[in-house]
């Protein structure tokens, strides 16, 4: 107790609780419920379980749908907040059906043969100063949840899940590792956002589920069971690939171990680690979420995989699209890549596709079962998207709208599908990535190949250069002059990114906030003084059209990340000679890079009216589903059709959208739940969502804006100005 139940650690069904407390606790919440008064809909019950004598202490009732009802709908297939708004209109839960299995009423309560796990993800290193301690407030950004037969292998999944540089659990580089005991004690004893990772740590150096119990006060089963998981690492470690049997890898894989854990204990390559396990026959197998422990048949295709035998899944021979989801939510990557996921599902189905979700995110529209044809509830990995490729032989995946996520994914499974010559299940092709080529995003993420680009399209950027060491950040920041931004490339949401203002600064900055070698270059760009910053978002055919879906003016100026600026559509003191240059190297830059779908470009405007390129992005930006809202235009959905073949004209898209009315986003900052830390804005992403206001004037859509994301408005009182000088 003590931590908030967003930040918890959640396993479904309840894996310590005797049969007798768990009764308990089902009939005290419909007493409580009934004596409450809620006739109908959705309630959340929480309680405090003694475990040393089965006290239960309620701690608090909600008659209403919570945060962690969307997590029970996912976990069971029981749609809960769907039931809630059948049952306020007047059905009865014997009136409502099952959408599962089609033969039983929502009456029957669910029931599961398999285990949930739900991790949080925490976003502390975007917010210095605060201490990453778990409490009653929440401080999580997202979340994953992953299904498995086993609590260890849903608890693997959902670690691989987070997508946070983790394989699984344990297995791999752990930094806890070279913690000293103190701070291995401390790290178990005061909840925090790695203690999982301390307690891996703690086994490792010897200690017992006996101590490491009296430590943190965590059930001795969970910790029994992950010590069985550091076993089974020591017995992969003392073993080649080539001595692991059939019936070694399967007792593996059951309990969670991904490809590059096994690679990883040994010293082996993960794609040896699949090509062994696939001549062995160890795949796996997928079954489906049915909401009653396969007491009836599931009608609805929601699957999670497994190492067992009978697979589930039943791939038909349709022509069929994989859509790859976002991951759990975090800050820069959020439910705009979800909004473009859903409406890509939407689109394709209605023109007669067989769509396919594959995503790990239980708060979003995207894992709804209903959302899609098909739903894989996955961790977004190589190994696990090529698991499904191999099972389902798409036409085409989408990797465009999930944000970074997928794009990672993009060259891997290209490569994969291309090594395999994978035909297409619907027999009209080979498997292949649609949209804009992984080639022509890499294109754009390579600082080196971008350059050379726009030298040759004849688009200004600003000053900078790639640095590989400490002395070659220094040189360029010397030739190019102070203050500098520099980041580290294929980022997203500007993490660690940060405007220098000398070398010692750069310094600094260069041994704290990231790990700069060959392998891993750091960008150093000249800092536009006073720039007005322009982002840009279009829509490009496989026939070379362009559209340019909106123009937006960033109100805070250049160097507030994008995410974090309050934005107006359309601009208001861009200049027309200014916006054509702009939608000139958009379009420019577009068909050179042969997008086929989204882009999103940043531009920033000097005092002096100069216009220099800060990036471009081929695939879909956290903007578009403003612009679409902004403009009245479904940008994700005409994307996705555009992927699919359809060109801009017959959507009938041919030409910018200018609205009369104004349209102003501004961002949403939690600095009240991170005390402590710097609330001034910078070039890295700190925002956790975001709000839009509409007017026919200015003035009226950015307060509605600024009332709508919580900020008190007033007019009157004392304001402090002051006038700053750079040397």
């Amino acid at each position: 107790m003590g931590v908030h139940t967003g930040d918890s650690i959640t396993v479904a069904p309840a894996q310590t609780l005797t049969d007798k407390e768990y009764q308990r606790l089902r009939d005290y919440s419909v007493a409580i419920i009934r004596e409450i008064g809620v006739e109908c809909g959705g309630s959340n019950v929480q309680f405090a379980v003694n475990p040393a004598d089965g006290e239960v202490m309620v701690i608090e009732m909600n008659p209403r749908v919570s945060r962690s009802s969307a997590l029970a709908s996912k976990a069971t297939g029981f749609p809960i907040a769907k039931m809630a708004a059948k049952l306020s209109v007047g059905y009865t839960l014997d009136q409502i059906p099952n959408d599962i299995t089609k033969k039983t009423p929502a009456s029957f309560e669910p029931s599961i043969d398999y285990v949930v796990t739900k991790i949080p993800r925490f976003a502390f290193e975007k917010f210095p100063g605060s201490e990453p301690i778990l409490t009653t407030q929440m401080k999580s950004v997202g979340e994953a949840m992953a299904l498995g037969r086993t609590f260890q292998e849903s608890f693997q999944k959902a670690v691989r899940s987070l997508e946070t540089g983790f394989a699984g659990w344990g297995c791999g580089p752990i930094k806890e590792l070279d913690w000293d005991w103190e701070k291995i004690k401390y790290s178990l004893r005061v909840p925090n956002p790695v203690r999982i990772h301390a307690i891996y740590a703690a086994f490792k150096k010897g200690m017992r589920v006996e101590d490491i119990h009296e430590i943190s006060f965590i059930d001795k089963w969970f910790l029994t069971e992950l010590k069985e998981l550091v076993d089974v690492e020591q017995f992969l470690v003392s073993r080649s690939l080539d001595q692991l049997s059939k019936d070694d890898l399967y007792q593996v894989k059951r309990r969670g171990f991904s490809d590059k854990q096994i690679a990883f204990a040994t010293s082996s390559s993960e794609s040896d680690v699949r090509s062994r396990r696939l001549a062995l026959g160890v795949t796996p197998t997928y079954k489906r979420v049915d909401t009653c422990a396969a007491e009836f048949e599931a009608n609805t295709l929601y699957m999670y995989s497994s190492y067992e035998y009978e697979c589930e899944s039943a791939p038909t021979n349709r022509k069929k699209v994989l859509i790859l989801g976002g991951g759990p939510n975090r800050i820069g990557q959020g439910i705009e890549f979800d909004y473009c996921c859903c409406h890509a599902s939407f689109a394709l189905r209605e023109a007669g596709f067989e769509t396919i979700m594959m995503n790990s995110n239980p708060e979003t529209v995207s894992t709804d079962y209903d959302t899609s044809d098909r739903l894989y509830f996955e961790p977004l990995t190589v190994e696990d998207v090529s698991n499904v490729l191999d099972l389902e032989r798409p036409d085409g995946i989408i990797v465009q709208f999930g944000g970074q996520t997928p794009l990672k994914l993009a060259l891997p499974i290209q490569r994969y599908i291309e090594e395999n010559k994978m035909v297409s299940a619907s027999g009209t092709g080979n498997v292949k990535i649609w949209g804009t080529s992984p080639d022509s995003i890499d294109a754009a993420e390579d600082r080196k190949r971008f350059n050379a680009i726009l030298e040759e399209l004849g688009i200004e950027q600003p000053k900078g250069g790639i640095a590989r060491s400490e002395s070659d950040a220094l040189a360029i920041a010397s030739e190019i002059g102070y203050p500098v931004v520099v980041r580290p490339s294929y980022v997203l949401g500007g993490r660690a990114m940060e405007i220098v203002y000398n070398d010692k600064k750069l310094i600094k900055y260069l041994a704290t906030a990231v790990q700069v070698d060959p392998g891993q270059p750091v960008l150093v760009d000249k800092y536009l003084i006073d720039a007005v910053e322009i982002d840009v978002d279009a829509l490009a055919d496989s026939a070379g059209n362009v559209v340019i879906g909106g123009i937006m003016e960033h109100i805070e100026q250049a160097g507030i990340h994008s995410g974090d600026s309050a934005c107006s559509l359309p601009t208001r003191t861009v200049s027309g000679q200014g916006l054509e240059v702009i939608r000139s190297w958009t379009t420019k830059l577009a068909k050179c890079l042969n997008v086929c779908g989204l882009m999103n470009c940043q531009y920033a405007i000097s005092t002096f009216g100069e216009v220099f390129l800060l990036e471009a992005n081929p695939r879909a930006s956290r903007t578009f589903p403003f612009v679409s809202k902004a403009i009245g235009h479904p940008l994700a959905k005409y994307a996705s059709l555009v992927m699919s073949g359809v060109t801009l004209a017959e959507l009938g898209f041919t030409q910018e959208v200018v609205p009369k009315h104004i349209s102003v986003k501004e961002a949403v900052l939690p600095f009240e739940k991170f005390q402590g830390c710097d609330i001034l804005l910078g070039p890295e992403m700190r925002s956790t969502g975001e709000v839009m206001g509409i007017d026919y004037e200015f003035s009226g859509a950015f307060a509605k804006a600024q009332i709508s994301a919580g900020q008190k408005l007033t007019s009157s009182g004392t304001v402090f100005l002051s006038q700053a000088h750079l040397k």
